[in-house]
């Protein structure tokens, strides 16, 4: 038995690709936890929606709030969790402070963690998701690479065992999802033309909070 925790946007995605393959393989007992941190239609409902994801199991309702309120909220939660459930190990993606609190609890608990895009290094060292995502590895027993990127950033952070190179998750949904991407349709609905506009994302608070920055962005 594998609990599966999410809590943002990226980790949806993921545990969707995820938990279809587990689901049609009958690898494991997959039990869906979602901590809440993404909690709206726009932020969370949507994406169970339209990726078919199953209804979480358990939902911890941790909201919004200090960085240190959500940690503690989904911590307390997920201790709750694996006391009942027992599994066999926890399933936590990415770097999000869902990911840090349930890695945590599952440490304190002897249960393993299994951590889905592990070795991911952004840089500055003091930026929350870096945080998360290092102290993380450092607690997990399985660590799942994306890339050979993020084997070569553990190593070099001296950790070697329990690592895998597993693939993109990410890239696994988009190609399961291509087929329904519609882009001339897209532009038609927005009056865009293909090929003169770009999509950015531009969310980091050191890019966003400077004007400089964002200018040059």
């Amino acid at each position: 038995k594998v609990v599966s925790l999410v809590g943002a946007r990226p980790q949806f995605v993921k545990e969707a690709c995820l938990g279809a393959a587990v689901r049609e393989t009958q690898a494991w007992t997959h039990v869906l936890a979602h901590s809440g941190q993404h909690y709206d239609l726009a932020m969370s409902d949507i994406f169970f929606q339209e990726l078919d994801i199953p209804q979480p199991v358990y939902n911890l309702g941790i909201g919004s709030g200090s960085h240190a309120a959500m940690t503690a909220a989904a911590l307390t939660g997920m201790e709750d969790v694996l006391s009942k459930e027992k599994p066999d190990a926890l399933l936590v993606y990415g770097d999000t402070n869902t990911t840090l609190a349930g890695a945590l609890a599952a440490a304190k608990m002897a249960v393993p963690v299994i951590h889905v895009e592990a070795g991911i290094r952004m840089q500055p060292r003091t930026m929350p998701e870096e945080i998360n995502r290092v102290l993380t590895d450092r607690i997990s027993a399985l660590m799942c690479c994306c890339s050979e990127v993020g084997r070569r950033n553990l190593a070099a952070e001296g950790i070697t065992q329990g690592v895998e190179v597993c693939g993109d998750l990410m890239y696994d949904v988009y190609r399961r999802m291509e087929k329904r991407l519609q882009p001339d349709a897209a532009c038609s609905r927005f009056g865009l033309r293909s090929g003169s506009f770009a999509v950015a994302t531009i969310h980091r608070d050191y890019n966003t909070d400077n004007p400089d920055a964002l200018r040059g962005i």
